[in-house]
């Protein structure tokens, strides 16, 4: 068996996240208002649901579609070694996973592994940061090591991209799969305020291969003045990008839609379109 090579560290995660000092945050509480809009929008029941997510404490205890309230089991992510809680049970009609996926090692075998808990015709949907989060920071401290150090260090963790996302679902045997991002930029007034909320949040380096070497006032320094000259609006406060990737799937079902064989057509798309 081939092991799954660790980029993220996930005790490092829940450490970071057990130390926090700032109670709930406003990316959750966006992803979650998102994700009551999307389930409304269903006309289904849900009677065996489950959700993940970094903070148990923060998750919804029940949800709401078009058609009936339904209650969550709720797991934490980054419990430990495995990117995968335990969840009580199987045949899951709906199990949702928030902020986790981006700091998972092994993602085939996650997408894999939930959709193996689910009910025939259930639904999986998950929410994570894509590749755009932070690439303001990722750039201001590229832009620093090299004038402190000569050379880069990873500092800010590689996230998942929304273009990948339809073949991965697809990949874990999922059916009538969606990929979409939804992008917010956030503003403060210097980049050491959104490092100081970074922090707060439990949000630091989660990277295995992270340097070991303490960031000094000096590189601290020269991040903020490449931040600054990048991605500063004319009033002084700077941006910062965060980018929601959103995926969903049902596991297969007969009575979902299936696509059209081929050449089965019987009109022309010209005839649809009133066109000769």
């Amino acid at each position: 068996m081939i092991q799954t090579p660790a980029i993220f560290d996930s005790a490092l995660i829940a450490q970071h996240l057990a130390r926090r000092s700032a109670p709930g945050d406003f990316v959750t509480d966006l992803v979650l208002a998102d994700l009551e809009d999307r389930l409304a929008a269903l006309i289904r029941d849900f009677p065996k649901a489950a959700i993940i997510g970094p903070d148990v404490d923060e998750l919804p205890a029940f949800g709401q579609t078009a058609s009936a309230r339904f209650s969550y089991q709720r797991h934490a992510a980054f419990g430990g070694q495995d990117d995968v809680p335990v969840l009580e049970g199987e045949d899951f009609n709906l199990i949702v996973s928030i902020l986790h996926l981006q700091a998972v090692n092994d993602v085939p075998g996650y997408l894999a592994r939930l959709r193996a808990r689910l009910a025939p015709d259930g639904l999986l949907m998950i929410a994570a940061l894509g590749g755009e989060t932070l690439t303001e920071l990722r750039e201001a401290f590229l832009a620093a090591d090299a004038q402190i150090f000569g050379g880069a260090s990873a500092r800010v963790a590689p996230m998942l991209q929304v273009r990948d996302g339809g073949g991965l679902l697809q990949r874990a045997g999922l059916a009538l799969p969606v990929a979409d991002v939804e992008t917010h930029v956030v503003r403060y007034p210097t980049p050491f305020a959104l490092m100081a909320e970074l922090k707060a949040l439990g949000a630091a380096n989660p990277l295995v291969d992270r340097s070991r070497r303490l960031a000094s006032p000096a590189l601290l320094a020269a991040a903020a003045q490449a931040y600054a000259e990048r991605d500063a609006d004319p009033d002084g406060r700077i941006r910062a990008t965060l980018e929601i990737v959103w995926l969903s799937g049902w596991a297969p079902h007969e009575s979902q839609q299936q696509p059209l064989k081929p050449g089965s057509a019987t009109s022309r798309l010209g005839d649809v379109l009133g066109k000769v």
